[in-house]
């Protein structure tokens, strides 16, 4: 673990780029596997800080996981490679090709997040002018769903006109009301299908 925070940190050693660099990187945190669960998650987090740290992303927002989970069997059978034979070229253009996958579906998500979010501000100033606000609007698309409580904490009204919004942002169309439990959540259903069909993206290294 030592060789491997120097490596990860003192960039004399070597003159690798930074994407390639988190691949050796990845590699080597899982070989050593130092705790008994969530090597795989905590390998992945390392790569983006270090994007971050490297000026390459400003927000970690690049997530391999979705990547590494449905090319999994590859995952493990180039990571084995390099273990019997020593050749880390696959494992390099597979991690590349993981870099430059996940960041055309981010772009494509935020693209199409904006669309969405946009047409909810023209049409919630439209039909429900009396409530809209963008703390309202960014309350909506903070995540795929609200309740009651997110309103009261992020517009600072009460709990009573929180429910007021909803129901009136369900009545149009806007939310849907769902009961689990105990607890009214209100989905945005664009925005929840958006996150459950995000497409497959070729890029040129797939291709090449």
């Amino acid at each position: 673990m030592g060789n491997l925070e120097q490596f990860i940190n003192d960039d004399t050693l070597t003159d690798l780029d930074p994407l390639v660099k988190i691949a050796v990187v990845h590699y080597q945190f899982e070989s050593i596997h130092p705790f008994y669960d969530g090597n795989g998650r905590t390998g992945r987090i390392i790569n983006i800080l270090y994007l971050v740290v490297k000026g390459l992303l400003d927000i970690p927002i690049l997530y391999f996981s979705r990547y590494i989970i449905r090319n999994k069997s590859e995952y493990y059978r180039l990571l084995r490679t390099i273990d019997t034979s020593g050749d880390r070229e696959p494992w390099i253009l597979y991690m590349l090709h993981g870099v430059e996958t996940t960041a055309r579906q981010t772009i494509w998500i935020i693209q199409s997040i904006n669309t969405i979010m946009v047409d909810y501000k023209n049409r919630i100033r439209l039909e429900l002018p009396k409530i809209y606000s963008q703390d309202l609007l960014n309350n909506l698309f903070r995540h795929p769903y609200t309740k009651i409580e997110y309103l009261h904490n992020d517009l600072q009204v009460s709990r009573l006109t929180a429910t007021k919004y909803l129901a009136q942002l369900s009545g149009k169309g806007f939310l849907v009301k769902s009961k689990i439990g105990r607890y009214n959540y209100y989905i945005n259903q664009p925005l929840m299908e958006l996150f459950s069909d995000i497409p497959e993206i070729s890029t040129s290294l797939s291709e090449g």
